[in-house]
């Protein structure tokens, strides 16, 4: 890298895809406008606006952007003292964090590391803080069996089958799939892909899909109940929550 932090303005297009790739340093990809699902052996993170994703030193990861995301990218040298941990997560960006990042945008590639520029840059590294919890990660579990099931149910987030109807195509009994989905993703089935159709929610109300369509496109029989869900995962409203 030109400096040991360096910031990079990458516009991307509906539809743009970045194959697994890792970095010898961390990253971090903020979702200016738009939203970006990034994609780990661990799971799926997905970044609304005003978010960002944390991917340490030589994690695999792939990223994919459903409409047009402005994004910002922050690679950060391993030397770097920031206080956040070796794993992937969604980090809040709070004003002031989103103001320093794109002033660090416009400052020259090779940047006075002892001079004012180098100062913002640690002002802006201070800023960087672990959320208290990771709420827009979805755990991916290695049974083959589950990771089928999430399979389709992420190719078809409205499906409503129950475990009971899934073992009949897995092979393995109702129960067995319960304890396997407890013991692999931390969470129960149904937990898991209430969280499943909230990350979706989220990349499609960002792009500015009415409430209404989101909800009966991911299979809730009324908006009411999808709001209710809304509100019960993230505290908000989503029309609050995107403000």
């Amino acid at each position: 890298m030109p400096r040991s932090v360096y910031v990079r303005v990458s516009d991307m297009p509906a539809g743009y895809y970045v194959t697994t790739h890792s970095h010898d340093w961390n990253q971090l990809l903020y979702a200016l406008d738009g939203t970006m699902t990034v994609v780990t052996e661990a799971g799926m993170w997905i970044v609304p606006p005003q978010r960002a994703v944390w991917v340490p030193p030589h994690v695999e990861h792939a990223v994919t952007c459903t409409g047009f995301t402005r994004a910002r990218h922050l690679y950060i040298g391993r030397d770097v003292a920031v206080d956040l941990p070796d794993r992937c997560m969604v980090l809040e960006v709070s004003p002031l964090l989103r103001e320093l990042i794109r002033a660090a945008t416009k400052i020259p590639i090779e940047y006075d590391e002892d001079g004012a520029e180098g100062r913002l840059i640690r002002v802006m590294l201070d800023q960087l803080k672990a959320p208290k919890n990771d709420n827009l990660h979805l755990p991916a579990p290695k049974d083959p069996r589950l990771a089928r099931i999430c399979e389709q149910l992420q190719a078809d987030p409205a499906d409503n089958r129950t475990l009971d109807e899934w073992s009949r195509a897995c092979g393995a009994s109702s129960r067995t799939l319960a304890r396997l989905f407890q013991r692999e993703t931390g969470m129960p089935f149904r937990d898991w892909r209430q969280k499943l159709r909230l990350l979706y929610a989220l990349e499609k109300l960002a792009h500015d899909r009415p409430v209404t369509e989101v909800a009966l496109d991911l299979g809730y029989e009324s908006t009411s109940a999808f709001i209710a869900m809304f509100r019960k995962a993230t505290g908000k409203t989503p029309g609050s929550y995107f403000r």
